[in-house]
């Protein structure tokens, strides 16, 4: 099973459809069709429906959208049809959340666009919400490679008013894989809108890690100003004449953004000295620099938890930090560095 999708209906009446795979014939890779299931709450216990599959052959999931009464399923189908595991994009109606769903005449609704475009080679999982009278699509577009491990895959964005004739934004992509240091794909694209800010979770693949996969996010700004507060830094504790290596810090590209706070929470020991934040800048987010680009200390203050915000100019492409405990005898505990980004 794969590319689940959650959908609440009620204050107890959740549904969850999903992709699941039957094994064909010796060289067939597979069918992929669509299971349905329920719950009373978004932990379970789920329950699938006892007529499943309610589509016997329609892809990955990517979103529903229940919209004047009927059930929106949009998926990446047929799998393949593009590109090694990539798709346009479909539609099928229902009436039920079960159905029986009806596919759209006209399928795809979306098509990547000519050899050499970003996404000449199609589309992972593309999720699709309604908001304020639009259907909003998020999309991993794909510019191909014989080997689909290299596949660059980044984020594109189309809208419709109808939830089929579907339009691609003129400036796509609005998410770049190569903004992630070392990244190769953001794709399989979930969104979740709060306010102005849209947020994109997505897979994760990288050029040198090949096979493994982590969970990203991007923030995506609709006006301006505004304002998002991230973890970059967090750990339990740093022991005494200790710093924090690179790596335990998550790069923070600054593209967009116009000024930036640190804010660095600890709990200092009973002989405590000053706690140092090296700020570290980078072109390329791989290669950080040696000097600091600033150099953040935080006063003694013994057996307390402190806080302290810092302004700090991004004028540099990337930053990661560095914390230093000074002490030399007691740990410094819940050390942890927020970045607050504005436009």
């Amino acid at each position: 099973m794969a590319c689940a999708f959650v959908l609440k209906e009620g204050p107890d009446k959740y549904y969850i459809w999903y992709s699941g795979m039957k094994k064909g014939g010796e060289n067939d890779e597979g069918i992929w069709g669509i299971g349905l299931a329920t719950a009373s709450s978004p932990l379970g216990p789920w329950k699938k429906y006892e007529n499943n599959p309610i589509m016997e052959h329609f892809g990955y999931v990517g979103g529903v959208v229940k919209h004047k009464g009927q059930y929106y399923l949009y998926t990446a189908h047929p799998i393949g049809s593009t590109g090694v595991d990539y798709s346009p994009m479909s539609l099928a109606i229902a009436d039920k959340p079960e159905g029986p769903y009806v596919e759209y005449e006209n399928n795809p609704i979306l098509k990547p666009d000519a050899w050499g475009s970003w996404d000449d080679g199609g589309f992972s999982e593309a999720e699709v919400y309604y908001h304020d009278g639009i259907f909003h699509m998020f999309y991993g577009g794909t510019k191909l490679h014989p080997t689909r491990i290299l596949s660059r895959e980044s984020i594109g964005y189309a809208y419709s008013f109808d939830g089929i004739n579907f339009t691609k934004y003129a400036n796509n992509p609005v998410a770049i894989c190569e903004m992630q240091p070392t990244g190769a794909a953001f794709s399989e694209v979930h969104a979740y809108q709060e306010g102005p800010l849209i947020y994109l979770f997505h897979t994760l693949r990288y050029n040198k890690r090949q096979g493994h996969e982590d969970l990203g996010v991007q923030v995506l700004a609709t006006q301006r100003p505004f304002k998002v507060r991230m973890p970059i830094l967090i750990t339990d504790s740093i022991k005494a004449n200790q710093t924090t290596s690179l790596d335990d810090c998550k790069p923070l590209c600054l593209d967009n953004i116009t000024n930036m706070t640190l804010t660095v929470e600890c709990k200092y020991g009973k002989k405590s000295r000053p706690v140092q934040v090296h700020v570290k800048s980078s072109y390329d987010g791989i290669k950080y620099d040696t000097i600091d680009k600033d150099t953040l200390v935080i006063p003694s203050m013994p057996d307390q938890k402190v806080q302290q915000t810092f302004e700090v100019k991004p004028n540099v492409k990337y930053i990661k930090v560095q914390v230093e405990n000074t002490g030399k005898t007691d740990a410094l505990k819940d050390v942890s560095v927020y970045a607050t980004l504005g436009g």
